[in-house]
Protein backbone atom coordinates (compact mmCIF):
# COMPACT_ATOMS: atom_id res chain seq x y z
CA UNK A 1 0.00 0.00 0.00
CA UNK A 2 1.64 3.21 -1.11
CA UNK A 3 2.43 5.66 1.65
CA UNK A 4 1.97 3.07 4.40
CA UNK A 5 3.32 4.35 7.69
CA UNK A 6 3.40 1.06 9.62
CA UNK A 7 5.06 -2.19 8.58
CA UNK A 8 3.64 -5.18 10.43
CA UNK A 9 5.18 -8.63 10.64
CA UNK A 10 2.61 -11.43 10.81
CA UNK A 11 3.52 -14.41 12.97
CA UNK A 12 0.68 -16.86 12.23
CA UNK A 13 -0.86 -18.08 15.47
CA UNK A 14 0.40 -15.05 17.40
CA UNK A 15 -1.22 -12.02 15.73
CA UNK A 16 -2.72 -9.83 18.45
CA UNK A 17 -5.73 -7.52 18.52
CA UNK A 18 -3.59 -4.41 18.23
CA UNK A 19 -2.26 -5.65 14.89
CA UNK A 20 -5.75 -6.55 13.68
CA UNK A 21 -7.06 -3.13 14.72
CA UNK A 22 -4.19 -1.46 12.83
CA UNK A 23 -5.05 -3.51 9.73
CA UNK A 24 -8.72 -2.51 10.01
CA UNK A 25 -7.93 1.19 10.25
CA UNK A 26 -5.49 0.97 7.35
CA UNK A 27 -2.22 2.58 6.29
CA UNK A 28 -0.16 -0.53 7.02
CA UNK A 29 1.88 -2.99 5.00
CA UNK A 30 2.32 -6.65 5.88
CA UNK A 31 5.08 -9.21 5.69
CA UNK A 32 5.29 -12.80 6.87
CA UNK A 33 7.64 -14.05 9.54
CA UNK A 34 10.23 -15.96 7.51
CA UNK A 35 10.02 -19.01 9.78
CA UNK A 36 6.52 -19.75 8.49
CA UNK A 37 7.74 -20.40 4.95
CA UNK A 38 9.27 -23.74 5.92
CA UNK A 39 5.96 -25.05 7.29
CA UNK A 40 4.11 -23.85 4.17
CA UNK A 41 6.60 -25.59 1.86
CA UNK A 42 6.41 -28.87 3.77
CA UNK A 43 2.61 -28.78 3.71
CA UNK A 44 2.57 -28.29 -0.05
CA UNK A 45 5.09 -31.11 -0.53
CA UNK A 46 2.76 -33.41 1.39
CA UNK A 47 -0.08 -32.60 -1.01
CA UNK A 48 2.16 -33.17 -4.04
CA UNK A 49 3.20 -36.55 -2.67
CA UNK A 50 -0.44 -37.60 -2.29
CA UNK A 51 -1.23 -36.60 -5.87
CA UNK A 52 1.82 -38.48 -7.13
CA UNK A 53 0.85 -41.62 -5.19
CA UNK A 54 -2.67 -41.70 -6.60
CA UNK A 55 -4.14 -42.03 -3.09
CA UNK A 56 -7.71 -40.71 -2.87
CA UNK A 57 -7.97 -37.85 -0.35
CA UNK A 58 -10.93 -35.51 0.06
CA UNK A 59 -10.37 -32.03 -1.32
CA UNK A 60 -7.20 -32.96 -3.18
CA UNK A 61 -8.48 -35.33 -5.85
CA UNK A 62 -12.20 -35.63 -5.07
CA UNK A 63 -15.29 -33.53 -5.56
CA UNK A 64 -16.63 -31.40 -2.73
CA UNK A 65 -19.49 -31.52 -0.27
CA UNK A 66 -22.02 -34.16 -1.35
CA UNK A 67 -19.73 -34.96 -4.30
CA UNK A 68 -16.86 -36.04 -2.05
CA UNK A 69 -17.15 -39.64 -3.27
CA UNK A 70 -16.33 -38.63 -6.85
CA UNK A 71 -12.65 -39.20 -7.68
CA UNK A 72 -11.04 -36.70 -10.06
CA UNK A 73 -8.18 -37.78 -12.37
CA UNK A 74 -4.88 -35.93 -12.05
CA UNK A 75 -5.26 -34.42 -15.51
CA UNK A 76 -8.35 -32.51 -14.37
CA UNK A 77 -7.25 -31.29 -10.95
CA UNK A 78 -6.54 -27.74 -12.20
CA UNK A 79 -10.04 -27.62 -13.73
CA UNK A 80 -11.45 -28.88 -10.42
CA UNK A 81 -9.92 -26.03 -8.43
CA UNK A 82 -10.79 -23.33 -10.96
CA UNK A 83 -14.37 -24.55 -11.28
CA UNK A 84 -14.67 -24.60 -7.50
CA UNK A 85 -13.88 -20.88 -7.28
CA UNK A 86 -16.13 -19.95 -10.20
CA UNK A 87 -19.10 -22.06 -9.10
CA UNK A 88 -18.98 -20.72 -5.55
CA UNK A 89 -18.87 -17.05 -6.57
CA UNK A 90 -22.59 -16.57 -6.03
CA UNK A 91 -22.68 -13.65 -3.57
CA UNK A 92 -24.81 -10.57 -3.94
CA UNK A 93 -25.58 -7.27 -2.27
CA UNK A 94 -23.37 -4.31 -1.46
CA UNK A 95 -19.62 -4.85 -1.64
CA UNK A 96 -17.82 -5.20 1.66
CA UNK A 97 -15.87 -2.02 2.46
CA UNK A 98 -12.11 -1.92 2.12
CA UNK A 99 -11.46 -1.92 5.89
CA UNK A 100 -13.30 -5.24 6.26
CA UNK A 101 -11.68 -6.61 3.10
CA UNK A 102 -8.24 -5.80 4.50
CA UNK A 103 -9.04 -7.93 7.56
CA UNK A 104 -10.31 -10.75 5.32
CA UNK A 105 -7.12 -10.79 3.25
CA UNK A 106 -4.88 -10.54 6.30
CA UNK A 107 -6.62 -13.33 8.19
CA UNK A 108 -6.63 -15.57 5.09
CA UNK A 109 -2.87 -14.97 4.75
CA UNK A 110 -2.41 -15.86 8.42
CA UNK A 111 -4.52 -19.01 8.10
CA UNK A 112 -2.77 -20.30 4.98
CA UNK A 113 0.63 -19.52 6.48
CA UNK A 114 -0.04 -21.76 9.48
CA UNK A 115 1.24 -24.55 7.25
CA UNK A 116 -1.83 -26.80 7.34
CA UNK A 117 -3.41 -25.84 4.01
CA UNK A 118 -1.10 -27.37 1.41
CA UNK A 119 -0.83 -24.28 -0.80
CA UNK A 120 2.22 -22.83 -2.53
CA UNK A 121 4.03 -19.98 -0.81
CA UNK A 122 3.66 -18.08 -4.11
CA UNK A 123 -0.10 -17.93 -3.52
CA UNK A 124 0.38 -16.40 -0.07
CA UNK A 125 2.98 -13.97 -1.41
CA UNK A 126 0.51 -12.89 -4.10
CA UNK A 127 -2.11 -12.08 -1.44
CA UNK A 128 0.50 -10.12 0.50
CA UNK A 129 1.55 -8.17 -2.59
CA UNK A 130 -2.06 -7.34 -3.47
CA UNK A 131 -2.78 -6.24 0.10
CA UNK A 132 0.29 -4.01 0.23
CA UNK A 133 -0.60 -2.44 -3.12
CA UNK A 134 -4.13 -1.70 -1.92
CA UNK A 135 -5.68 -4.02 -4.51
CA UNK A 136 -8.94 -5.06 -2.85
CA UNK A 137 -11.14 -7.85 -4.23
CA UNK A 138 -14.82 -6.99 -4.76
CA UNK A 139 -16.69 -9.15 -2.27
CA UNK A 140 -20.52 -9.02 -2.10
CA UNK A 141 -21.75 -8.94 1.50
CA UNK A 142 -24.48 -11.58 1.29
CA UNK A 143 -24.44 -15.28 0.55
CA UNK A 144 -22.70 -17.18 3.37
CA UNK A 145 -24.18 -19.37 6.10
CA UNK A 146 -20.83 -19.54 7.92
CA UNK A 147 -20.49 -23.31 7.96
CA UNK A 148 -18.37 -24.97 5.27
CA UNK A 149 -16.38 -21.80 5.43
CA UNK A 150 -17.53 -18.43 4.13
CA UNK A 151 -17.68 -20.08 0.73
CA UNK A 152 -19.32 -17.47 -1.51
CA UNK A 153 -17.53 -14.36 -0.22
CA UNK A 154 -14.16 -16.14 -0.09
CA UNK A 155 -14.74 -17.35 -3.65
CA UNK A 156 -15.21 -13.72 -4.69
CA UNK A 157 -11.99 -12.89 -2.84
CA UNK A 158 -10.21 -15.65 -4.74
CA UNK A 159 -11.49 -14.68 -8.19
CA UNK A 160 -8.82 -12.02 -8.52
CA UNK A 161 -6.07 -14.64 -8.31
CA UNK A 162 -7.60 -16.29 -11.36
CA UNK A 163 -7.80 -12.97 -13.20
CA UNK A 164 -11.60 -13.05 -12.98
CA UNK A 165 -14.00 -10.39 -11.79
CA UNK A 166 -13.14 -6.91 -10.58
CA UNK A 167 -11.02 -5.29 -7.90
CA UNK A 168 -10.82 -1.85 -6.29
CA UNK A 169 -7.75 0.32 -5.84
CA UNK A 170 -8.40 3.44 -3.77
CA UNK A 171 -12.05 3.16 -4.73
CA UNK A 172 -11.35 2.85 -8.46
CA UNK A 173 -12.83 -0.24 -10.12
CA UNK A 174 -10.72 -2.22 -12.56
CA UNK A 175 -10.46 -5.78 -13.86
CA UNK A 176 -8.69 -8.38 -11.79
CA UNK A 177 -6.10 -8.77 -14.55
CA UNK A 178 -5.30 -5.06 -14.26
CA UNK A 179 -5.09 -5.39 -10.48
CA UNK A 180 -2.69 -8.32 -10.72
CA UNK A 181 -0.56 -6.38 -13.20
CA UNK A 182 -0.09 -3.62 -10.62
CA UNK A 183 2.04 -6.04 -8.59
CA UNK A 184 3.63 -7.79 -11.59
CA UNK A 185 1.45 -10.90 -11.44
CA UNK A 186 -0.47 -12.91 -14.01
CA UNK A 187 -3.52 -15.07 -13.29
CA UNK A 188 -2.78 -18.25 -11.34
CA UNK A 189 -3.49 -21.80 -12.38
CA UNK A 190 -4.46 -23.27 -9.03
CA UNK A 191 -2.75 -26.42 -7.83
CA UNK A 192 -4.29 -29.35 -5.93
CA UNK A 193 -6.32 -28.22 -2.89
CA UNK A 194 -5.48 -24.52 -3.43
CA UNK A 195 -8.96 -23.46 -4.46
CA UNK A 196 -10.50 -25.34 -1.55
CA UNK A 197 -7.99 -23.84 0.90
CA UNK A 198 -8.88 -20.37 -0.31
CA UNK A 199 -12.65 -20.91 -0.05
CA UNK A 200 -12.84 -22.85 3.20
CA UNK A 201 -12.39 -20.81 6.33
CA UNK A 202 -14.07 -18.32 8.64
CA UNK A 203 -12.18 -15.24 7.51
CA UNK A 204 -15.19 -13.20 6.31
CA UNK A 205 -17.36 -13.77 9.36
CA UNK A 206 -14.32 -13.19 11.60
CA UNK A 207 -13.42 -9.94 9.82
CA UNK A 208 -16.99 -8.67 10.13
CA UNK A 209 -17.07 -9.61 13.80
CA UNK A 210 -13.73 -7.87 14.39
CA UNK A 211 -15.16 -4.75 12.77
CA UNK A 212 -18.07 -5.04 15.19
CA UNK A 213 -15.67 -5.44 18.11
CA UNK A 214 -13.49 -2.46 17.20
CA UNK A 215 -16.45 -0.17 16.49
CA UNK A 216 -18.20 -1.30 19.68
CA UNK A 217 -15.11 -0.51 21.71
CA UNK A 218 -15.27 3.05 20.40
CA UNK A 219 -18.98 3.25 21.26
CA UNK A 220 -18.40 1.78 24.69
CA UNK A 221 -15.90 4.54 25.47
CA UNK A 222 -18.28 7.14 24.06
CA UNK A 223 -21.12 5.71 26.14
CA UNK A 224 -19.12 6.03 29.35
CA UNK A 225 -18.13 9.58 28.44
CA UNK A 226 -21.74 10.50 27.65
CA UNK A 227 -22.88 8.86 30.87
CA UNK A 228 -20.37 10.84 32.91
CA UNK A 229 -21.54 14.05 31.22
CA UNK A 230 -25.16 13.19 32.02
CA UNK A 231 -24.30 12.46 35.64
CA UNK A 232 -22.73 15.89 35.91
CA UNK A 233 -25.58 17.61 34.05
CA UNK A 234 -28.22 16.39 36.52
CA UNK A 235 -25.86 16.81 39.50
CA UNK A 236 -26.11 13.11 40.18
CA UNK A 237 -24.43 11.27 43.00
CA UNK A 238 -21.00 9.69 42.63
CA UNK A 239 -21.56 7.52 45.71
CA UNK A 240 -22.80 4.53 43.64
CA UNK A 241 -19.35 4.52 42.00
CA UNK A 242 -17.56 3.93 45.33
CA UNK A 243 -15.03 1.14 44.75
CA UNK A 244 -16.13 -0.69 47.91
CA UNK A 245 -19.56 -1.38 46.43
CA UNK A 246 -18.09 -3.02 43.36
CA UNK A 247 -15.41 -4.98 45.17
CA UNK A 248 -18.16 -6.42 47.37
CA UNK A 249 -19.73 -7.93 44.26
CA UNK A 250 -16.52 -8.89 42.52
CA UNK A 251 -17.49 -8.53 38.84
CA UNK A 252 -14.34 -7.35 37.08
CA UNK A 253 -15.98 -5.25 34.38
CA UNK A 254 -18.14 -3.49 36.95
CA UNK A 255 -15.11 -2.68 39.11
CA UNK A 256 -13.19 -1.30 36.13
CA UNK A 257 -16.08 0.83 34.83
CA UNK A 258 -16.73 2.41 38.24
CA UNK A 259 -13.05 3.33 38.50
CA UNK A 260 -13.01 4.78 34.98
CA UNK A 261 -16.06 7.01 35.54
CA UNK A 262 -14.61 8.18 38.87
CA UNK A 263 -11.39 9.12 37.06
CA UNK A 264 -13.35 11.04 34.41
CA UNK A 265 -15.11 13.19 37.02
CA UNK A 266 -12.19 13.75 39.37
CA UNK A 267 -11.68 17.45 40.13
CA UNK A 268 -15.19 18.58 39.17
CA UNK A 269 -16.57 21.77 40.74
CA UNK A 270 -20.08 20.62 39.87
CA UNK A 271 -19.60 17.44 41.87
CA UNK A 272 -18.38 19.35 44.94
CA UNK A 273 -21.24 21.86 44.70
CA UNK A 274 -23.97 19.37 45.62
CA UNK A 275 -22.26 17.02 48.07
CA UNK A 276 -24.84 17.82 50.76
CA UNK A 277 -27.86 18.30 48.51
CA UNK A 278 -29.84 15.48 50.11
CA UNK A 279 -30.28 13.55 46.87
CA UNK A 280 -30.84 9.93 47.91
CA UNK A 281 -30.86 7.88 44.70
CA UNK A 282 -30.56 8.53 40.99
CA UNK A 283 -32.47 6.47 38.40
CA UNK A 284 -30.84 3.23 37.33
CA UNK A 285 -29.55 4.64 34.03
CA UNK A 286 -27.22 6.86 36.10
CA UNK A 287 -26.76 4.80 39.25
CA UNK A 288 -26.20 1.41 37.60
CA UNK A 289 -23.74 2.41 34.87
CA UNK A 290 -20.99 0.26 36.45
CA UNK A 291 -23.26 -2.77 36.62
CA UNK A 292 -24.68 -2.47 33.09
CA UNK A 293 -21.62 -1.22 31.24
CA UNK A 294 -19.38 -3.49 33.29
CA UNK A 295 -21.36 -6.52 32.08
CA UNK A 296 -21.01 -5.22 28.51
CA UNK A 297 -17.26 -4.89 29.02
CA UNK A 298 -16.96 -8.45 30.32
CA UNK A 299 -18.77 -9.68 27.19
CA UNK A 300 -16.52 -7.64 24.91
CA UNK A 301 -13.44 -9.08 26.60
CA UNK A 302 -14.74 -12.62 26.05
CA UNK A 303 -15.63 -11.95 22.41
CA UNK A 304 -12.23 -10.35 21.81
CA UNK A 305 -10.45 -13.45 23.07
CA UNK A 306 -12.49 -15.73 20.80
CA UNK A 307 -11.96 -13.53 17.73
CA UNK A 308 -8.22 -13.18 18.26
CA UNK A 309 -7.95 -16.97 18.35
CA UNK A 310 -10.11 -17.32 15.23
CA UNK A 311 -8.14 -14.71 13.27
CA UNK A 312 -5.07 -16.90 13.84
CA UNK A 313 -6.77 -20.20 13.12
CA UNK A 314 -6.23 -22.81 10.44
CA UNK A 315 -9.91 -23.09 9.53
CA UNK A 316 -10.00 -24.71 6.08
CA UNK A 317 -10.55 -28.39 5.35
CA UNK A 318 -9.00 -30.89 5.08
CA UNK A 319 -5.91 -29.96 7.12
CA UNK A 320 -2.42 -31.12 6.24
CA UNK A 321 -0.09 -32.37 8.98
CA UNK A 322 3.22 -32.68 7.21
CA UNK A 323 5.08 -34.21 10.19
CA UNK A 324 3.09 -37.43 9.77
CA UNK A 325 2.03 -36.97 6.16
CA UNK A 326 -1.63 -37.07 7.20
CA UNK A 327 -4.42 -35.08 5.58
CA UNK A 328 -7.40 -35.09 7.93
CA UNK A 329 -10.92 -33.97 7.13
CA UNK A 330 -12.69 -32.16 9.96
CA UNK A 331 -14.86 -29.14 10.56
CA UNK A 332 -12.75 -26.13 11.54
CA UNK A 333 -14.62 -24.14 8.90
CA UNK A 334 -17.75 -24.20 11.08
CA UNK A 335 -17.99 -20.65 12.44
CA UNK A 336 -19.99 -21.35 15.59
CA UNK A 337 -17.40 -19.64 17.85
CA UNK A 338 -17.63 -16.53 15.67
CA UNK A 339 -21.44 -16.63 15.65
CA UNK A 340 -21.56 -16.71 19.44
CA UNK A 341 -18.96 -13.94 19.70
CA UNK A 342 -20.95 -11.79 17.27
CA UNK A 343 -24.15 -12.38 19.22
CA UNK A 344 -22.41 -11.40 22.44
CA UNK A 345 -21.13 -8.20 20.83
CA UNK A 346 -24.65 -7.49 19.56
CA UNK A 347 -25.99 -7.66 23.11
CA UNK A 348 -23.34 -5.20 24.27
CA UNK A 349 -24.07 -2.77 21.42
CA UNK A 350 -27.79 -2.88 22.14
CA UNK A 351 -27.33 -2.29 25.87
CA UNK A 352 -24.87 0.58 25.45
CA UNK A 353 -27.52 2.27 23.31
CA UNK A 354 -30.46 1.29 25.51
CA UNK A 355 -29.05 2.76 28.73
CA UNK A 356 -27.85 5.85 26.83
CA UNK A 357 -31.35 6.50 25.48
CA UNK A 358 -32.77 6.25 29.00
CA UNK A 359 -30.28 8.83 30.28
CA UNK A 360 -31.23 11.04 27.36
CA UNK A 361 -34.89 10.81 28.37
CA UNK A 362 -33.92 11.60 31.98
CA UNK A 363 -32.10 14.76 30.92
CA UNK A 364 -35.26 16.07 29.24
CA UNK A 365 -37.54 15.36 32.22
CA UNK A 366 -37.33 18.49 34.34
CA UNK A 367 -38.91 16.72 37.31
CA UNK A 368 -36.00 14.27 37.47
CA UNK A 369 -33.12 16.30 36.05
CA UNK A 370 -33.77 19.74 37.54
CA UNK A 371 -32.89 21.17 34.13
CA UNK A 372 -35.16 23.22 31.84
CA UNK A 373 -37.77 21.09 30.07
CA UNK A 374 -36.27 19.54 26.93
CA UNK A 375 -33.05 21.44 27.67
CA UNK A 376 -34.08 24.70 26.06
CA UNK A 377 -35.15 28.14 27.22
CA UNK A 378 -38.51 29.52 26.18
CA UNK A 379 -40.08 26.06 26.03
CA UNK A 380 -43.28 25.86 24.07
CA UNK A 381 -42.03 28.15 21.35
CA UNK A 382 -38.96 25.88 21.31
CA UNK A 383 -39.15 22.09 21.44
CA UNK A 384 -35.44 21.73 22.16
CA UNK A 385 -34.24 18.11 22.27
CA UNK A 386 -37.74 16.61 22.41
CA UNK A 387 -37.67 14.93 19.01
CA UNK A 388 -33.97 14.11 19.10
CA UNK A 389 -34.90 11.77 21.94
CA UNK A 390 -37.57 10.23 19.70
CA UNK A 391 -34.85 9.45 17.14
CA UNK A 392 -32.74 7.89 19.89
CA UNK A 393 -35.70 5.80 21.01
CA UNK A 394 -36.37 4.62 17.45
CA UNK A 395 -32.77 3.53 16.97
CA UNK A 396 -32.52 1.83 20.36
CA UNK A 397 -35.71 -0.06 19.58
CA UNK A 398 -34.41 -1.11 16.17
CA UNK A 399 -31.35 -2.58 17.86
CA UNK A 400 -33.58 -4.78 20.01
CA UNK A 401 -34.71 -6.60 16.87
CA UNK A 402 -31.22 -6.70 15.38
CA UNK A 403 -29.86 -8.17 18.63
CA UNK A 404 -31.82 -11.39 18.10
CA UNK A 405 -29.10 -14.08 18.05
CA UNK A 406 -27.98 -15.36 14.67
CA UNK A 407 -26.29 -18.43 16.16
CA UNK A 408 -29.60 -20.14 17.01
CA UNK A 409 -30.62 -20.32 13.35
CA UNK A 410 -29.62 -23.06 10.93
CA UNK A 411 -30.75 -24.06 7.44
CA UNK A 412 -29.22 -27.24 5.94
CA UNK A 413 -27.28 -26.93 2.67
CA UNK A 414 -25.51 -29.17 0.14
CA UNK A 415 -28.19 -31.89 0.08
CA UNK A 416 -28.03 -32.19 3.89
CA UNK A 417 -24.31 -32.91 3.94
CA UNK A 418 -23.95 -29.56 5.67
CA UNK A 419 -26.94 -30.06 7.94
CA UNK A 420 -26.09 -27.62 10.73
CA UNK A 421 -24.71 -24.18 9.96
CA UNK A 422 -23.66 -21.23 12.14
CA UNK A 423 -25.12 -18.18 10.36
CA UNK A 424 -22.03 -16.39 11.68
CA UNK A 425 -21.63 -14.19 8.64
CA UNK A 426 -25.02 -12.55 9.07
CA UNK A 427 -24.57 -12.48 12.85
CA UNK A 428 -21.36 -10.51 12.35
CA UNK A 429 -22.50 -8.39 9.40
CA UNK A 430 -25.53 -6.97 11.23
CA UNK A 431 -23.19 -5.50 13.88
CA UNK A 432 -22.40 -2.68 11.43
CA UNK A 433 -26.01 -1.47 11.41
CA UNK A 434 -26.23 -1.82 15.17
CA UNK A 435 -23.07 0.23 15.70
CA UNK A 436 -24.46 2.96 13.44
CA UNK A 437 -27.64 3.12 15.51
CA UNK A 438 -25.92 3.14 18.88
CA UNK A 439 -23.39 5.75 17.77
CA UNK A 440 -26.29 8.08 16.95
CA UNK A 441 -28.02 7.37 20.29
CA UNK A 442 -24.86 7.99 22.32
CA UNK A 443 -24.01 11.06 20.26
CA UNK A 444 -27.46 12.54 20.92
CA UNK A 445 -27.07 11.90 24.65
CA UNK A 446 -23.63 13.51 24.74
CA UNK A 447 -24.92 16.58 22.88
CA UNK A 448 -27.83 16.88 25.32
CA UNK A 449 -25.63 16.31 28.36
CA UNK A 450 -23.21 19.01 27.23
CA UNK A 451 -26.23 21.32 26.91
CA UNK A 452 -27.31 20.39 30.42
CA UNK A 453 -23.91 21.13 31.91
CA UNK A 454 -24.01 24.61 30.35
CA UNK A 455 -27.04 25.36 32.53
CA UNK A 456 -24.83 24.74 35.57
CA UNK A 457 -22.37 27.48 34.63
CA UNK A 458 -20.22 29.12 35.90
CA UNK A 459 -19.39 25.85 37.67
CA UNK A 460 -16.81 23.78 35.83
CA UNK A 461 -16.74 20.03 35.45
CA UNK A 462 -13.53 17.98 35.57
CA UNK A 463 -10.65 18.63 33.21
CA UNK A 464 -11.43 15.51 31.16
CA UNK A 465 -15.14 16.29 30.86
CA UNK A 466 -14.52 19.95 30.04
CA UNK A 467 -12.17 18.80 27.29
CA UNK A 468 -14.95 16.57 25.94
CA UNK A 469 -17.43 19.46 26.06
CA UNK A 470 -14.94 21.68 24.24
CA UNK A 471 -14.57 19.05 21.50
CA UNK A 472 -18.35 18.86 21.16
CA UNK A 473 -18.68 22.65 21.05
CA UNK A 474 -16.12 22.85 18.25
CA UNK A 475 -18.62 20.95 16.12
CA UNK A 476 -22.06 21.58 17.64
CA UNK A 477 -23.24 24.93 19.03
CA UNK A 478 -25.31 25.40 22.19
CA UNK A 479 -29.02 25.19 21.37
CA UNK A 480 -30.36 28.68 22.16
CA UNK A 481 -33.47 28.15 20.08
CA UNK A 482 -34.81 25.53 17.71
CA UNK A 483 -32.75 24.86 14.59
CA UNK A 484 -32.19 22.03 12.14
CA UNK A 485 -30.68 19.32 14.35
CA UNK A 486 -30.17 16.48 11.84
CA UNK A 487 -26.69 17.69 10.80
CA UNK A 488 -25.69 18.02 14.47
CA UNK A 489 -26.90 14.50 15.18
CA UNK A 490 -24.80 13.14 12.30
CA UNK A 491 -21.81 15.08 13.60
CA UNK A 492 -22.33 13.61 17.06
CA UNK A 493 -22.74 10.11 15.61
CA UNK A 494 -19.26 10.51 14.17
CA UNK A 495 -18.04 11.87 17.52
CA UNK A 496 -19.23 8.68 19.21
CA UNK A 497 -17.58 6.51 16.53
CA UNK A 498 -14.08 7.90 16.95
CA UNK A 499 -11.21 6.04 18.63
CA UNK A 500 -9.54 8.99 20.37
CA UNK A 501 -10.58 8.74 24.04
CA UNK A 502 -8.90 9.56 27.38
CA UNK A 503 -6.68 6.91 28.92
CA UNK A 504 -9.15 5.87 31.68
CA UNK A 505 -11.44 4.68 28.87
CA UNK A 506 -8.95 3.19 26.40
CA UNK A 507 -7.36 1.22 29.25
CA UNK A 508 -10.61 -0.75 29.52
CA UNK A 509 -10.83 -1.92 25.93
CA UNK A 510 -9.35 -5.21 24.63
CA UNK A 511 -7.72 -4.08 21.38
CA UNK A 512 -6.65 -0.73 22.80
CA UNK A 513 -5.13 -2.41 25.85
CA UNK A 514 -3.04 -4.61 23.58
CA UNK A 515 -1.91 -1.50 21.68
CA UNK A 516 -0.72 0.02 24.96
CA UNK A 517 1.09 -3.17 25.96
CA UNK A 518 2.74 -3.35 22.53
CA UNK A 519 4.05 0.16 22.97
Amino acid sequence: MSGASHHLCLVPGEVDLATLRAIYYGNVSLRLDERTRIAVARSQETVEAIVASGKVVYGINTGFGKLAQTQIPASRLADLQRNLVLSHSVGLGDLLPDNVTRLILASKIISLARGHSGVRIELIDALLALFNAGVMPCIPAKGSVGASGDLAPLAHMSLMLLGEGQVRVNGEMMTAVEGLAKVGLKPFILGPKEGLALLNGTQVSTALALRGLFETENLFAAGLMAGALSLEAIKGSLKPYDARIHLARGQQGQIAVAAAVTALIEGSEILVSHVNCGRVQDPYSIRCVPQVMGACLDNLNHAARILQIEANAASDNPLVFSESGDVISGGNFHAEPVAFAADIIALAIAEVGAISERRMALLLDTGLSGLPPFLVRDGGVNSGFMIAQVTAAALASENKSLAHPGSVDSLPTSANQEDHVSMATYAARRLGDMCFNTAAVVGIEAMAAAQGIEFNRPLQSSALLEQAISTIREQVAFLDEDRLLAPDIETMRQWASRADWPQPLTALLPSMRSISSAE
